[in-house]
């Protein structure tokens, strides 16, 4: 397979993006992360990678920490180009504001399909900075990613003025150009990134994510459906919500191996947090306690239990979470000393995934943060 060095360029950020300053103890552990998919017609292996490589790139973020602390993962989601996307939006849409909702991220990107479109890279900038929920800190590590492969100078908002503004706000946004790394950079790929203080990245869109099998992956990926277990909804979302967490492990699992695993593993991580509809991470997180709950906001098999009997049951099924996340974390720790071992015999052209993790990891330095 062909080789190709990917190239990039990072701006250096103004000073005062620096962690370490007076009241450092009292930051926000917080990652907000944007992702602006192109998903006109020819865009289809991008939207692929994305797809196969969504609990990647959370597992590794999730691997962050600050002040001993693990941070807060939030994502949002965009797309752009895509001729079945109003005119007046500018063939743009915000699928998803900032949520720690993972699993709504990934069944949203599933979602997602190609249509013939207009690219407009400053619109789509610009709108994902004025109207995501992002943090008034400082101490937020704020990123967008926005990729495509058509000029980034085109449609009626000047990338240049979204990208001011992005930087104004401390939100880095970083562009990956989906071609050859001169093309985007004669297309202002690279000069956007620049001026919003981010780093610009090529990719092969069409490149297949290959997969890497290590003796570790059936268990992993038998504990994470055994975690699904261990999940009780409440309230009006939880059974629609737990639903939704089966089937995107179903999701996973079309995208190929690797896919399931890092499904498993990004379960067993401080990012995935369900309190909105699970009862154990709610009462866990000081959320909600459980007489406090009626009767027609439990699931079925907790109505006839006495409020000690439900109290104990969530409690158990917390202690089971826990001993299969450790048993996850252990195993994935032994599946990347082998997966390390075996990329060292590999080459190939940079995927979405590998470039989002190429870029945030200096970011997240400059904010204090550290990726094990």
């Amino acid at each position: 397979m062909k080789h190709r060095m990917v190239r990039t360029v990072s701006a250096a950020f103004a000073l005062a993006l620096f962690f370490g300053c007076a009241g450092a103890a009292f930051a926000e552990e917080k990652i907000q992360l944007a992702i602006l998919l192109d998903t006109s017609n020819s865009m289809d292996g991008l939207i692929d990678q994305a797809k196969a490589q969504l609990w990647k790139v959370v597992n590794e973020l999730a691997r962050a920490k600050r002040n001993g602390q693990r941070p807060q993962l939030e994502v949002a989601l965009f797309e752009y180009g895509n001729d079945g996307l109003r005119q007046s939006e500018g063939y743009l849409r915000m699928v998803s504001d900032l949520t720690t909702d993972l699993d709504r991220i990934s069944e949203k990107l599933f979602g997602l399909v190609t249509n013939g479109g207009e690219e407009f890279c400053g619109a789509v900038i610009g709108k994902a900075v004025d109207r995501l929920s992002w943090s008034r800190s400082d101490d937020v590590l704020k990123v967008v990613y926005i990729a495509g492969n058509e000029p980034f100078d085109q449609g009626y908002e000047s990338y240049k003025a979204s990208a001011a503004r992005a930087a104004k706000k401390g939100i880095v946004v970083n562009t990956i150009f989906c071609g050859d790394y001169d093309e985007g950079v004669a297309t202002f790929w690279k000069d956007g990134a620049i001026r919003a203080e981010g780093r610009y990245l090529s990719i092969d869109q069409d490149e297949v994510v290959e997969d890497i099998t290590t003796p570790f992956d059936a268990d992993i990926v038998r504990f994470g459906e055994e975690l699904n277990a261990t999940y009780v909804g409440y309230g009006r979302e939880g059974e629609a919500s737990k639903s939704r967490q089966e089937e995107q492990d179903k999701n996973a699992a079309v995208m190929g191996a690797e896919a399931s695993v890092q499904r498993s593993v990004a379960k067993a991580q401080g990012a995935y947090v369900n309190e909105k509809w699970d009862l154990a991470d709610a009462v866990q997180r000081g959320a909600v306690k459980i007489g406090s709950l009626k009767d027609d906001e439990l699931p079925a098999e907790m109505k006839k239990m006495s409020l000690p009997e439900r109290e104990k049951y969530v409690a158990g099924l917390a202690a089971r979470r826990a001993e299969l996340q450790g048993r996850i974390n252990a195993l994935n720790e032994q599946r990347r000393v082998y997966v390390e071992a075996q990329m060292k015999n590999r080459a190939g052209n940079t995927t979405l995934g590998e470039a989002i993790l190429l870029a945030v990891e200096k970011q997240a330095e400059l904010k204090g943060f550290v990726l094990e």
